[in-house]
């Protein structure tokens, strides 16, 4: 039987290849794992799909390349052949989970106590899968300010060259001049930095990461005693302030920015917020409230109150203030300490935005 030795265009050829059929692929059947990945994967490459090849690890993406590199060519019945083959494979997927302890810690961060992610990253070992730089670029402003402060300027050179454009200037605007400036200057030393090199201190900064001890507590200390203040009793908060500004004013400065009291209503509450927040509050607790405002800086919350709530509820509201007279302190503290909390409310639902004070933005 004589042979053909036509040779039509290939899709995994150029038109300056020849071949006899001595160079074609063997069929499908007798091809291993690696030969049919190896055509799917030139085969997507030519389609101009983009993948993510770099996350494999380092061995598969050498193992790869030297099988793509001994392919030569592929007929059209063993190129189709694998296609459908690989297709029916991905039609049989119904579950896939993650690639390695590593990735599946990754998976599962927040769902599982911080105390065991922290011991299964330290038994996975610090390389983790994939590039470590794309979970660097995901860091907030704040951690990569303390990421820059602590290592050398070398290494935050390399950190500012491998994040996007607009948040590399973010994180220079947040840092020190004079360091932002020595960092600046370290980019132009960085020309001649391996690629192997940029890899190593990724996976330094990543494990740094892993490692960082964790916290039982997600407010910081201030806010967390700024909150408890919120609902204790004027007399109560006072005197914890007083006692904080003779033990540690820094502390003490910091407690009272997280402190949100009935006084502080007209400057951190729009006018535009009022109506929905009354409408949140049980009539009889706001009238409690209002009449037992009695100083200046309450009497002024509740003139704002009333003065943009709508102004047929107002005239109601100041008759029943009228009626009710005055009030005990501790119950009119109470009713006070509810709008508090009802405005905390609709702010975690997003029904309504503080106004940051000046100083806080500062």
């Amino acid at each position: 039987m004589q042979q053909n030795t036509q040779v039509s265009t290939l899709p995994m050829a150029t038109t300056r290849d020849v071949a006899t059929p001595s160079q074609l692929t063997k069929p499908s059947a007798v091809l291993d794992t690696k030969a049919k990945a190896a055509i799917v994967v030139r085969l997507l490459l030519n389609e101009g799909a983009d993948l993510p090849l770099e996350d494999l690890p380092d061995d598969l993406q050498a193992r790869l390349i030297q099988q793509m590199g001994s392919m030569g060519l592929v007929d059209r019945t063993t190129l189709h052949s694998v296609v459908e083959e690989f297709a029916d494979v991905l039609d049989g997927v119904g579950l896939s989970f993650p690639n390695g302890l590593a990735e599946a810690i990754s998976v599962m961060d927040g769902k599982i106590s911080p105390q065991t992610a922290a011991r299964l990253r330290k038994e996975a070992g610090v390389r983790q899968a994939g590039d470590p730089w794309a979970r660097l670029k995901l860091l907030p402003i704040e951690d990569l300010v303390r990421v820059a402060q602590a290592e050398c300027t070398e290494i935050a050179a390399v950190l500012l060259s491998k994040l996007d454009t607009p948040k590399a200037a973010a994180l220079l605007g947040a840092l020190p001049g004079p360091l932002a400036r020595r960092i600046t200057y370290a980019v132009s030393q960085t020309g001649h930095v391996t690629p192997d090199a940029v890899d190593r201190i990724g996976l330094s900064l990543a494990a740094q990461l892993d490692h960082k001890a964790p916290v039982a507590f997600d407010d910081a200390p201030g806010a967390r005693i700024g909150a408890i203040l919120n609902q204790s009793a004027a007399a109560t908060r006072d005197d914890m302030l007083t006692g904080l500004d003779e033990t540690d004013s820094e502390f003490a400065t910091t407690v009272r920015k997280s402190i949100f009291i009935f006084t502080h209503i007209p400057e951190r509450v729009r006018p535009r917020d009022v109506p929905g927040l009354v409408r949140a509050v049980d009539q009889n607790v706001l009238v409690t409230a209002l009449a037992a405002a009695s100083d200046d800086g309450t009497k002024a919350t509740a003139e704002f109150l009333l003065g943009n709530m709508p102004s047929r509820l107002a005239d109601s509201v100041r008759e029943e203030v009228q009626e009710k007279g005055k009030v005990k302190a501790r119950d009119g503290e109470a009713a006070m300490t509810e709008i508090i909390a009802a405005i905390r409310i609709q702010e975690q639902a997003g029904e309504l935005e503080l106004i940051v004070p000046e100083q806080e933005q500062e």
